[in-house]
C-alpha cells in the first residue's frame, strides 16, 4: 500500500512539473511592441551639455529625451509611449546591440538631416530590441 501511495504521488510531482513546463513554453514570444518615425536634427546631435554626440544610440537616445523630457520636437516627429520612461532611454544601447542598423545608417544618423524609423521589440512592456533603418 505504501509503494502505491509513493507512486501516486510522485506521478502527481510529475504531472504537475510538466505542466508548469508547458506553460512556460507556451509563454508569447517577442515581437513588436511600439515604433515610431522621427527626424534627426541639429538639435538631436548634442547633449543637454552641449556635447557633440558620437554613436547612433547617443543621437536617437537624444531625440527622444528632447521630445519626451524637453519638448523639443522636430515637424513630423512622431511620438512612442515605450522612450517616454526614462529607465527604457537608458537601455538604448543594449537593445540597439541587439537589434540591427546597417553601417550606412549609422554615418547618416550621427552626420543628422535624416529621418529613422524605430522598431522596437520585446515581451508585454519590456523592450528586448530596436531595429532601425533610414530615408533621407
Amino acid at each position: 500500500m505504501k509503494k502505491l501511495t509513493i507512486a501516486v504521488i510522485a506521478a502527481a510531482i510529475a504531472a504537475t512539473s510538466a505542466y508548469g513546463q508547458a506553460t512556460i513554453t507556451r509563454a508569447r514570444s517577442a515581437g513588436l511592441i511600439d515604433g515610431y518615425r522621427a527626424y534627426i536634427s541639429r538639435d538631436d546631435l548634442f547633449n543637454s551639455s552641449g556635447v557633440r554626440l558620437g554613436q547612433p544610440w547617443q543621437v536617437i537616445r537624444q531625440d527622444r529625451a528632447n521630445f519626451h523630457m524637453y519638448g523639443i520636437r522636430d515637424q513630423g516627429d512622431q511620438s512612442d509611449s515605450f522612450f517616454a520612461e526614462p529607465a527604457n532611454r537608458q537601455a538604448l544601447e543594449v537593445m540597439l546591440a541587439n537589434g540591427s542598423m546597417t553601417s550606412d545608417a549609422a554615418n547618416m544618423i550621427i552626420r543628422g538631416d535624416v529621418w529613422v524609423d524605430v522598431q522596437i521589440y520585446g515581451r508585454g512592456d519590456v523592450g528586448q530590441w530596436i531595429d532601425v533603418t533610414v530615408s533621407c
